[in-house]
């Protein structure tokens, strides 16, 4: 069991990640002053990223999972380990910037029911941009699509002060996300079982779902370096993003919306799947057949997890889910950057 001596706990789960650890731990240890510990949970790394992180970093903390079962399960078996007030969950390849933290801490501090929040992500490689894990804060439709401020699917905006601000938000990115740990143990964690991918919003929603609030923080950044893990437009990503929005649907949704909103994304996934079978990317359209089948094929076992989750709702908080269609307003309507959407998400209070 690791005990911080700060309330605050950066977790950096890394597998193989010597690499990220060169470029981006001087900054996040030199950093630490501002008041957090530095804890590097190495997922059973099969290289020497454990011995260089403990020879060259001796501030920083470490402890290993025997097994790597995917990065849900790596922070669900690190964070029981682990004990602060806040966790930030930063994903290794992420590197901070001068002041990143402070923001952080005192939104925690300061707005009552704030739960979990973010940092404004941009992108690594080309850094005036926002970043698709997380960008600008995100946000669900009402067909529970998920999509941020600054990156509506595959389209990122620039940077320009735009997103400067403190919002409530549906979701928050794994990528760099503080929470407080009593309440992410008491919401269960992140679920092991979704391997990758969309496990930080389906945490978001349960918090949701308890009445909680979940913020973005303007005035903190990050950038990512993005599809380290699991490369961008891979077909084992779009595999784990088709499965796992139906799962946390099917967890987190309320009963009434869910006896259409199953069967009309049955519909949606497929004439998405039909478009990139148009678009001669067979690979993928087999990939999204799959990713259904393996839902209804485990779908009592994910009945179970929304049993479970269910015994924690108390006062649904809904803020942050756009009350239209993103999809419709992107590919019919052509609406490529958040402020065509013409909604605005509440200010953090």
């Amino acid at each position: 069991m690791i005990q911080c001596t700060q309330d605050t706990a950066v977790v950096i789960l890394s597998y193989n990640g010597r690499k990220w650890h060169e470029l981006f731990l001087p900054l996040i240890v030199s950093e630490a002053h501002t008041g957090y510990d530095v804890v590097v949970v190495d997922n059973a790394s099969t290289d020497d990223t454990l011995a260089y992180v403990q020879n060259t970093f001796p501030s920083v903390k470490t402890l290993t999972i025997a097994v790597n079962r995917g990065f849900a399960n790596g922070y669900y078996e690190g964070l029981k380990q682990i004990q602060a007030k806040y966790y930030i969950l930063l994903s290794a390849d992420f590197e901070v910037t001068h002041g990143w933290f402070p923001p952080l801490l005192n939104a925690m501090q300061r707005y009552p029911g704030l739960a979990a929040c973010q940092p404004k992500v941009r992108y690594w490689r080309e850094r005036e941009y926002f970043e698709y894990a997380g960008a600008g804060g995100g946000f669900m439709d009402k067909w529970g699509y998920l999509f941020c401020r600054g990156r509506i699917f595959n389209d990122l905006e620039k940077d320009l002060g735009q997103y400067d601000d403190d919002i409530e938000v549906f979701w928050a990115s794994g990528g760099c996300l503080m929470v407080r740990a009593d309440l992410y143990h008491k919401m269960g964690g992140l679920d092991a079982e979704l391997y990758a991918h969309m496990e930080e919003v389906d945490l978001c929603w349960r918090l949701k779902n308890a009445g909680y609030k979940i913020g973005y923080i303007g005035q903190s950044t990050v950038y990512h370096v993005g599809g380290s893990v699991i490369s961008y437009g891979s077909p084992q990503k779009l595999y784990y993003n088709f499965r796992n929005n139906l799962v946390l649907l099917l967890k987190n949704e309320r009963a009434s919306r869910l006896l259409w909103l199953i069967p009309l994304r049955l519909v949606l996934d497929g004439i998405a799947g039909l478009q990139m079978l148009a678009g001669g990317k067979f690979k993928h359209f087999t990939t999204v057949i799959k990713a259904h089948f393996h839902f209804y094929g485990s779908l009592g076992k994910w009945l179970k997890r929304r049993k479970e989750a269910q015994k924690l709702v108390t006062h649904r908080n809904e803020a942050g889910i756009y009350p239209k269609s993103a999809i419709w307003q992107y590919f019919a309507l052509r609406k490529k950057t958040f402020p065509k959407l013409e909604w605005e998400p509440p200010k953090l209070n």
